[in-house]
């Protein structure tokens, strides 16, 4: 491991201390809460949307939500390691076969719809 590698190591492993981040990836609503600091309030703001794209880049992995406000498209990319997210909460599960769903911008309405994944359950071994 180089020193890059060992210096990004340590400051994901002091991110991670006493936080969780969920497993989603392309295809998944999400629920992202960001804190904002205006002056001397915080204050936490909310961003629901569907992941369209995921970059795993150690401490720079970043991933990108979009959603729909007012039929305008809205698109914010987030830091997955940074300090000003709060939380991410996964709220469907959503079945893609791409890694980045970048099409979806040309969709509108009922073609814009991902069918959801089904929870990954594990066959039963019936041993006779």
């Amino acid at each position: 491991m180089n020193l890059l590698e060992q210096y990004n190591k340590k400051h994901q492993d002091n991110f991670l201390v006493g936080r969780s981040l969920p497993d989603f990836r392309a295809g998944d609503t999400l629920k992202v809460s960001i804190k904002i600091t205006e002056g001397a309030t915080e204050r936490i703001q909310i961003f629901e949307g569907v992941c369209i794209a995921r970059k795993n880049r150690s401490m720079g992995s970043t991933f990108v939500v979009r959603k729909l406000s007012n039929n305008i498209g809205v698109e914010k990319v987030f830091h997955l390691y940074s300090p000003s997210t709060e939380k991410i909460e996964v709220i469907k599960r959503g079945k893609v076969r791409r890694a980045k769903i970048y099409y979806i911008r040309g969709l509108r309405g009922k073609a814009a719809r991902i069918t959801e994944r089904k929870r990954d359950i594990k066959p039963k071994i019936i041993l006779a």
